[in-house]
């Protein structure tokens, strides 16, 4: 018995038993070496595709805490009396209002894609499902980066005032309503920074699948 090597292939010679005096026939079975790199991939895309789901869950949290602190935020200032009464609500400010169904629409975004995600994990290998949340997530990001950030900038002029345009910083006496407003866009603003390492995540596994 004879073999060789050559290129990462291996080649084992077989004779034949002596049945016939006109010669010997060869049986030559090759095998080949799998690379290491495409016997580990899967394993490395499970994980990216694990911790994608986990992102997913924090964002859940993040954007549902957004929405109902936002939602709940409300606030009355006794003027004189008890009968008259100055009152700061959040559907008072049409951004605010976006700001709510944003975040709302994102949160059912999120438990709509985690069976896609699921797949993901079960299946590394679906280019389909990764491709499809890899596209949803980018709209999500851009849809939560312009609720957060609009609500932020009226929340900066709650705080501060604008002098030239005769704005005051009404947050001195509305205390509780900024600070309510400031924790929700906080929260909007983690959850869109994790929509962006959501879309990372899928173009890095995209990216592996492709290579392999």
């Amino acid at each position: 018995m004879d073999s060789g090597k050559s290129n990462g292939e291996t080649a084992i010679l077989m004779p034949e038993s002596n049945k016939s005096s006109k010669g010997k026939a060869t049986i030559i079975a090759t095998t080949k070496a799998v690379p290491l790199q495409q016997q580990g991939g899967g394993g490395g895309r499970r994980g990216f595709a694990i911790f994608d789901f986990i992102l997913r869950l924090c964002a859940l949290v993040t954007t549902l805490a957004a929405a109902a602190t936002m939602a709940t935020t409300d606030q009355s200032l006794p003027f004189f009396n008890q009968f008259i009464q100055f009152q700061a609500s959040y559907d008072d400010f049409p951004t605010f209002s976006y700001f709510v169904i944003a975040n709302a629409i994102a949160s059912g975004y999120l438990v709509l894609s985690l069976p896609f995600s699921i797949i993901c994990i079960v299946r590394p290998v679906a280019v389909g499902a990764r491709l499809l949340l890899l596209i949803l997530d980018t709209v999500m990001t851009g849809f939560t980066t312009a609720a957060a950030a609009a609500a932020a900038s009226i929340s900066y002029l709650a705080h501060t005032g604008n002098s030239t345009a005769n704005w005051f910083a009404v947050c001195s006496q509305f205390t509780d309503f900024c600070q309510r407003v400031s924790g929700a866009v906080v929260a909007s603003l983690i959850a869109a920074v994790i929509f962006i390492f959501l879309v990372i995540l899928s173009g890095i596994s995209l990216t592996r699948q492709q290579r392999h």
